[in-house]
C-alpha cells in the first residue's frame, strides 16, 4: 500500500459508519489533483478496498465506501504503523510524550482534527 491509498483508507475508517465520503473530501484533504485521486480509487477499486457508489440523494455525487477488504488492509497497516511509532518512542520519557500530545491538541484542533479525543 503507498502513502495515497494509506491516507484514503485510514481516512474512511476514522470517518465511522458507514465508512463513505464524497469523492471530493480527499481532494481537499490531499491537495492533489481531481486526476490522481481518480486515479488512486481506480487502483483501489481493482483491489477490493473500496468501492465508488453513486448517492442516492444526488446522482452528481460520488462517495468512496470502504470495502471489507479495505477495513482488513487498513486495520492490520495501523496495527504495524502504531508499532513502529511505539518503536521509536521506546527511549522518549512517557510524560514528555504525553506532554507533547496535549500541546498538539489545540493546534489540531484548529485545523480542523474533530477525530482527537
Amino acid at each position: 500500500m503507498d502513502v495515497g491509498e494509506f491516507d484514503i483508507l485510514s481516512t474512511l475508517q476514522r470517518s465511522g459508519p458507514p465508512y463513505a465520503l464524497p469523492a471530493g473530501t480527499f481532494l481537499k484533504a490531499s491537495m492533489v489533483a481531481s486526476g490522481t485521486i481518480t486515479n488512486r480509487a481506480d487502483k483501489m477499486e481493482a483491489k477490493g478496498l473500496v468501492e465508488r457508489v453513486r448517492d442516492g440523494e444526488d446522482r452528481r455525487t460520488v462517495k468512496m465506501h470502504l470495502t471489507e477488504r479495505g477495513h482488513e488492509v487498513i486495520g492490520a497497516a495501523f496495527t504495524d504503523h502504531l508499532a513502529n511509532y511505539a518503536r521509536l518512542l521506546a527511549d522518549v520519557d512517557r510524560e514528555l510524550v504525553e506532554k507533547a500530545a496535549e500541546g498538539l491538541r489545540p493546534v489540531l484542533e484548529a485545523l480542523g482534527d474533530t477525530t482527537i479525543k
